[in-house]
Parts: C-alpha cells; structure tokens; sequence
C-alpha cells in the first residue's frame, strides 16, 4: 500500500488491556479459558451438524457458517492478545496490523450480513412451510452464503485500503488490543473524512440493510404466527426464533455503539470493554445460545454420546 510521502511505519506497538501485572495474569486466565470454550463451542457445532443428517436443513447451514464466522474473527484477535497479556513488547508489523483487521471486518460483516438471512429463513419456515424446502434449496442457501462473502469481502477491503493508506507520522502505539479503525483513526496525523464516510455510508449500509431484514421477516413471522390458532403451536413458532433474535440484539447492539460515533467521542478505555466484548465474549455466546435453547441440537449431542 503506497502511502506516498509519509514516514515509514514498519511496525505498531499494542499498548493492551492493562499495565498492572496481577490484572495482566487474571485477564489471561479468564480469556484463555474464554477462547477455549470459543474454539470448543463453535467448532463442536460445525462439526455436530455435519456428522447429523438430521441437521440438513437450511437452519443448521447457516447456523454453522454463523459458528464459522464466530472462530474466524475471534482466532484473528484472540491468540495475539493472550500473548500481548504476557510478553513485554506488544508489536505487531504494518502489514500482519492490515491482514488482522481485514479478516475481522470480512467475518464480522459477514455475521451482520448472516443475521439478517438467518432472519429470511425462519420466516420462509413458518409463513411458507409447504413450499419451505423449495425456497430454501441447498442452491439458495449456497447462493445467499456466496452473497454474504462477496459482499463482506468488499466492504472489508474498502476499509482496510483506506485505514492503511491513512499517514502514521507520530506514533506508532496504539492504545488498543488490536488493530481496530477508531484508535487508528486518533493515530493518523492525515484526514479521515473519507474514512468516516464510508464507514457511515458501506458499512452503515450493511447495518441498515441487516436490521431492515430482520425486522421486516419478523413483522411477517408475527403475523403468520397470530394465524395459528393454538396456543402450543404459537409457541413453537415462537421458540425457534428466541436464539436468533438474542443473537441479534446482542451483536448489533454492541456493533452500533461501537462504530457509529464520530471520532470526537470515541473512549479507548470504554472501547476496550466494548471490544472485549464482541470480539470474544459474543463469538462464545452464540453456539451456547443456540445450543442450550434448541431441541434439535440437545438430542443431537445425546445421540453422539450414546454412539460414544
């Protein structure tokens, strides 16, 4: 990336969570054991829909590529920031900084992007369930997860030219954990219009378009759910859509407070939270979400134990 007349950056410095060493150990402790349940939870859910024929269904593809989004963003930050805890200099060279945030950004999007297919699907299951199968052929599903890709990609490539074509002139210690755009944004000594606008413009798109999704599939589901005339049916409906709307909630929520602020009020300090958060607390969540509310998925553990 040619950033014409600037001085040369070869490296940045992670100034990390914490200086006091009895918080650095704790941390540690608590976001290994985080990850680990990270790795073990998402992969195991990959794994369990592939090894069940049961599990077939579009529901469970899309649940396993959420799973797959969930390890790939969470592995690009969460092993360098276990070791940053320890090891007495946090560099990260100029290019490894552009590669992590990249594949953050593909995968995060994609997660916004999956949220709102996943909300499209449930809505096909309940409004249309003769023609369910007809409309969610594994052509369809195949072609929304391309879509899903295609598009995350761009807007991450979009955001990665432009942060890493920005002129670090200063210093190169970013007060953060991780190469993310708003304290790299207080870092550049050029201007970020162009930066903050199309983080407002590509990426709000993406957010606009994710949350129009799933509010309009679900003003259809609701409506389809009040035609039925039981109450155990209603409840079933109901119970399917649970874990996708807390999934929701909690990554759009955290995604909106994150990154559509201007720059004038970004809090590093209260950022790092916040980023703990959805880069490895949300990635553990899910398939704990998704696991421990669906019935499907308990009766498919407890077969894979019987065969055990």
């Amino acid at each position: 990336m040619d950033r014409g007349n600037c001085s040369s950056v070869d490296e940045f410095i992670f100034l990390g969570i914490t200086n006091n060493p009895v918080k650095k150990v704790a941390l540690f402790t608590t976001f290994l054991v985080v990850y680990l349940i990270t790795l073990l939870a998402n992969l195991g859910i990959i794994i369990l829909i592939r090894m069940n024929t049961q599990l077939h269904t579009p529901m469970y593809f899309f649940l396993s590529n959420l799973s797959f989004c969930d390890f790939c963003y969470s592995t690009a930050i969460g092993p360098k920031m276990l070791v940053d805890l320890l090891a007495a200099e946090k560099s990260i060279p100029f290019f490894g900084c552009a590669v992590q945030f990249l594949i953050f950004c593909v995968f995060a999007d994609s997660e916004c992007l999956l949220l709102a297919v996943m909300a499209f699907d449930r809505y096909q299951a309940i409004s249309n369930p003769l023609l369910y199968t007809v409309n969610m052929s594994s052509m369809v599903c195949f072609m929304l997860m391309t879509g899903v890709y295609l598009v995350a990609t761009t807007d991450g490539l979009i955001h990665t030219i432009l942060a890493f074509r920005l002129c670090f002139c200063g210093s190169n210690e970013i007060n953060h954990f991780f190469c993310d755009l708003p304290p790299l944004y207080l870092l550049s000594c050029s201007e970020i219009q162009v930066n903050e606008l199309a983080l407002f413009t590509v990426f709000g798109f993406i957010e606009l378009s994710t949350i129009s999704g799933v509010l309009v599939s679900y003003c259809y589901i609701i409506l389809s759910v009040l035609k039925i005339r039981s109450a155990e049916g209603r409840f079933k409906a109901f119970s399917t859509c649970t874990s996708h709307l807390t999934t929701v909630a909690i990554f759009q929520g955290t995604m909106l407070f994150m990154y559509f602020r201007p720059s004038s009020s970004y809090s590093l300090d209260q950022d790092k939270m916040t980023s703990l958060f959805y880069t490895l607390v949300i990635p553990m969540l899910n398939p704990l979400i998704y696991s421990l509310r669906n019935k499907d998925v308990k009766e498919a553990l407890q077969r894979l134990k019987m065969k055990m």
